[in-house]
């Protein structure tokens, strides 16, 4: 076994179809800034992040729409501290005509108090926001599904 003694996620790769427009929609709901670039036509690729901190890279290499039923990426989520910054972040992306699995807010797990939104990039991605403490109790949108909305 390796002997490491501390880890967390560094940032998050992924392939996009077309660079400026996912650049745009993750700036708008993430409030990311570009931290570097490549404008290669060969090698587009933008490097986004926040507080210095580099937490997602978009690759211009893709086609085609993200496929849930393929081996890779089940979604990615993103932890904000209150329940008010998921709901301005949901109208932020309803004003992008961003694609929702679920109506509003919903809670974890049955009757739980930590949730988020579930919704998709312009390529299908999945991603969440969400909070952990703050949301309605109310049915999961899953029952007896681990805490997820994607299932």
């Amino acid at each position: 076994m390796a002997n490491i003694k501390a880890l967390q996620t560094g940032h998050v790769g992924l392939n996009v179809t077309d660079l400026d427009r996912s650049v745009a929609f993750y700036k708008a709901v993430f409030e990311f800034e570009v931290v570097a670039e490549g404008k290669e036509d060969d090698r587009r690729f933008a490097f986004l992040g926040r507080d210095g901190k580099l937490l997602v890279t978009l690759w211009q290499q893709s086609e085609g729409d993200f496929a849930a039923g393929r081996p890779g990426l089940h979604h990615l989520s993103f932890q904000v501290e209150t329940i008010d910054e998921v709901k301005a972040a949901e109208q932020v992306l309803r004003g992008l005509d961003a694609r929702f699995n679920y109506d509003g807010v919903v809670p974890h797990g049955e009757n739980g108090t930590s949730g988020g939104i579930f919704f998709a990039d312009p390529d299908g991605i999945r991603l969440e926001i969400y909070a952990p403490s703050g949301a309605d109790p109310a049915d999961a949108p899953t029952a007896g599904a681990p805490t997820c909305g994607f299932f």
